[in-house]
């Protein structure tokens, strides 16, 4: 069943809300800057989920007088901002570590049945909609709900460390074992060395598409079949230019300069139709142009195809 992606947005927004409240509740009532430092962490990804919606509502508005082609390209722009706030994210764990590791900075056990509570349930609900945000990204190609997705997936890792964390601390406090206050701080930064490295990924992503750089093969892909069609001659140029979902190609190809305009027409079908097959969710534009038939018997299609 196909997912809405602006009900999956901004259900994000209304599950961020929900985590942020609780969190702020929990840490308040306990008295536990642990879970007020992760309120904070919500609401930097309550940020995030709104910004993704807006993204996701505008980027759906059909092309106009202004902008010919589509408003795809804020889901990109979207997807990078949403970047620079996971990187921000990873700097604060990053700090987190560094407090624990070297200034003695210990976790703290007020009220710890509360604190791991809050920390599951925050887990459950980020499990949840990292899910769907994953499902509706891949259907719709939506770099800004994979960037959600993203985001919320970093809050189950941070989470997990969060709860790892006080139960070791116990143990290590219950088995006199102290070595174990260690695992904590370790376990997050590992955390945080693993979403800068998924992040540089999205975050070039989002540059490529800003900055219309054709999808890697893809140009490739498109020579390969339209040179596989009869009538056919040369294909002089393959322009690509992703905006959003969207791939928007423009094929230039030689033909026969003696054939119908009917056979013209039910040639240009075929190219986009076979583009179409290799390539969901492009625009397709086909111009031709004319030029000599090749007549000698030994000379291959090869010959003629220009780069």
């Amino acid at each position: 069943m196909a997912i809405d992606k602006q009900k999956a947005a901004l259900s994000s927004v209304f599950a961020a809300i929900f985590l942020t409240s609780m969190k702020i509740v929990v840490g308040i009532f306990t008295g536990s800057l642990g879970i007020l430092s992760e309120a904070l962490h919500s609401a930097l990804d309550l940020g995030a989920a709104v910004i993704t919606f807006f993204a996701v509502r505008l980027s759906d508005k059909p092309a106009d007088d202004e902008h010919h082609y589509g408003h795809g390209k804020i889901e990109s722009l979207s997807a990078l901002i949403e970047t620079v706030l996971l990187f921000i994210t990873c700097g604060w764990i990053i700090h987190e570590t560094v407090q624990k590791l070297f200034f003695g900075k210990g976790v703290e056990l007020v009220e710890i049945q509360w604190g791991v509570l809050t920390m599951l349930i925050s887990i459950i609900v980020d499990a949840s909609r990292a899910r769907v945000l994953k499902q509706a990204a891949k259907e719709h190609g939506s770099q800004a709900l994979e960037a959600d997705a993203l985001h919320f997936s970093s809050d189950i890792w941070s989470s997990s460390v969060v709860v790892g964390g006080v139960v070791f601390v116990w143990m290590g406090d219950y088995f006199n074992i102290p070595v174990l206050k260690y695992a904590d701080p370790i376990a997050a930064l590992g955390v945080a060395l693993l979403v800068i490295k998924v992040s540089f990924k999205l975050g070039k992503e989002a540059i490529d598409v800003l900055l219309d750089t054709a999808p890697e093969g893809m140009k490739e892909i498109i020579e390969m079949e339209i040179s596989k069609i009869s009538g056919v001659l040369q294909i002089n140029e393959i322009r690509i230019r992703p905006s959003g979902a969207v791939r928007y190609v423009t094929v230039n190809v030689g033909i026969d300069p003696n054939q119908s305009q009917r056979t013209v027409h039910t040639l240009v079908h075929e190219i986009r139709k076979t583009i179409s097959m290799k390539i969901p969710r492009c625009d397709i534009v086909v111009s031709t142009y004319p030029i000599e038939a090749v007549r000698s018997a030994d000379t291959s299609m090869e010959k003629c195809i220009m780069i």
